[in-house]
């Protein structure tokens, strides 16, 4: 199915032009135990409904960005681009 997604600096484009790259997930803490490591990394919500995504720009700008999609209407409901962590510039 093809939809329009809208880069935060090129605007709405064809879904073509776009690399997905998953569910945004919750890191563990400093110390994650086995099985916190195995639920970050193998299992995923896959909601029917609104779901934040990570996504990249590939045929464009080349930016990542995160954006809202309803899951059951490819219906974008808003982008944005990532917060910078703490310490980090």
């Amino acid at each position: 199915m093809s939809f329009l997604l809208p880069c935060p600096h090129c605007g709405p484009r064809p879904v073509d032009e776009f690399a997905y790259f998953g569910e945004v997930t919750h890191r563990p803490g400093a110390s994650p135990t086995l099985r916190e490591l195995t639920e970050y990394v193998y299992f995923r919500d896959n909601v029917a409904g609104p779901q934040r995504e990570w996504w990249q720009h590939r045929h464009g700008c080349g930016e990542w960005f995160l954006a809202e999609r309803d899951t059951r209407t490819n219906a974008v409901l808003g982008v944005s681009m990532p917060e910078t962590p703490k310490g980090e510039v």
